[in-house]
């Protein structure tokens, strides 16, 4: 198997792989220690049978640009393969701003096309390709050099066999007409947004107990300071401090050193230096912060009233109208939708695109009273009342 450890040797296989419909990509990275996730190989493989079309990259052989490759993921005539893309692009996006497209997800499109719920590559190799994956490599240190005939065997299976399955997902999906069901599904996917957090904005994602204004500009404060901190310095959120530690600290309101040290949650190198002056700095614009500023959370939602009988006969239709088209019913509703569904609120999920032509139109009528569901055997029907 071959290796490419020049900018030359990848712009030769980048120009060969540009002449077929489609090549097949893959990653592995650490991000255990970092902020950013650490590159440290790119597999690829061209349309094949074999592994004679198949290189695996090294991103840190030394003098080595991607840029051929991002040269390939702009060439919009060639489709770019994935499973499971959302870590893989989120590299490439913050290494180089780029994205692949055409973008093809076979995790997505197995999920459309009857396989289950996020399904595993494992899995898809195992039903597709008939072949059976060994597993053994998956947790390695993949930035330690050389890598191991094991570990280049692993990888370079990730494309290989991704082939076939894609050959597989999009015939059927182009025989089903549900090619556009998967790229709707892959629209977020392409959205710079989707990677890239600000710092005012990480507040968001801290889970708290409350929803009061005041509490949360303290958290707003805390988790700007965090996001900014760590991303500057390319380490782990939680090796600042966790959220957990967040929320005692938007609680306490600490003012100086001795009541920063009061913080059972707070790690040993947080409560000295800069990140405890941080800290204090973070509180105290919390607690200044004028009303106006503060966030102001939506709580229409928490405010609507559900339905638990309507809910449970949103889940029974669910299940039916998935089951019946042969989709993943995650893709279509999560719980929270179905319970907001059955509250009166229609902005849904599940009512938008091409979900309405599962679930949407009958999910709307039952929600309205206008059909029932009966049993008939072992089938869910919708019935016109």
């Amino acid at each position: 198997m071959k290796t490419i450890t020049t900018t030359a040797d990848l712009a030769q296989f980048c120009e060969a792989a540009a002449r077929h419909d489609y090549v097949t990509v893959d990653t592995e990275f650490l991000r255990e220690r970092t902020y950013y996730s650490k590159l440290c190989l790119v597999q690829l493989a061209m349309p094949g049978t074999d592994d004679s079309n198949a290189v695996l990259v090294d991103p840190l052989a030394e003098g080595i640009s991607l840029e051929p490759l991002y040269d390939l993921f702009r060439d919009t005539s060639v489709v770019k393969v994935f499973h499971a893309a959302r870590q893989d692009l989120e590299i490439f996006y913050v290494d180089a701003k780029v994205f692949p497209e055409p973008l093809f997800d076979t995790q997505v499109a197995a999920m459309v096309c009857g396989f289950g719920e996020q399904v595993g590559y494992e899995t898809l190799v195992r039903k597709i390709a008939h072949q059976s994956l060994d597993k053994t490599s998956r947790f390695t240190d993949w930035s330690r050099r050389p890598l191991t005939e094991a570990q280049k065997t692993y990888a370079l299976a990730d494309v290989t066999h991704l082939r076939q399955i894609y050959e597989f997902l999009a015939a059927k999906l182009e025989k089903t007409g549900r090619a556009r069901w998967v790229a709707e599904e892959l629209e977020n996917l392409l959205s710079p947004e989707t990677y890239v957090t600000e710092p005012q904005d990480a507040w968001k994602r801290v889970k708290t107990r409350t929803n009061s204004p005041k509490f949360l500009a303290i958290v707003r404060e805390l988790a700007a300071f965090r996001e900014d901190y760590a991303r500057s310095r390319n380490i782990p959120r939680n090796r600042v401090y966790k959220d957990d530690a967040l929320v005692e600290l938007a609680s306490l309101k600490p003012t100086n050193g001795e009541e920063l040290n009061r913080a059972r949650l707070l790690l040993r190198d947080a409560r000295k230096g800069e990140i405890a002056e941080g800290i204090l700095k973070a509180v105290a614009a919390g607690v200044a912060c004028k009303p106006a500023d503060m966030p102001q959370p939506d709580l229409r939602r928490d405010k609507l009233q559900v339905n638990p009988a309507l809910a449970d006969l949103l889940r029974v239709l669910l299940k039916s109208k998935t089951e019946s088209a042969g989709v993943a019913a995650k893709l279509i509703a999560s719980a929270a939708d179905l319970d907001l569904l059955s509250a009166g609120l229609r902005d849904v999920q599940a009512l938008r695109g091409w979900r309405h032509e599962v679930f949407g139109a009958d999910a709307l009528l039952l929600c309205e009273g206008k059909i029932a569901l009966a049993a008939d055997g072992n089938d869910v029907k919708t019935v016109r009342v």
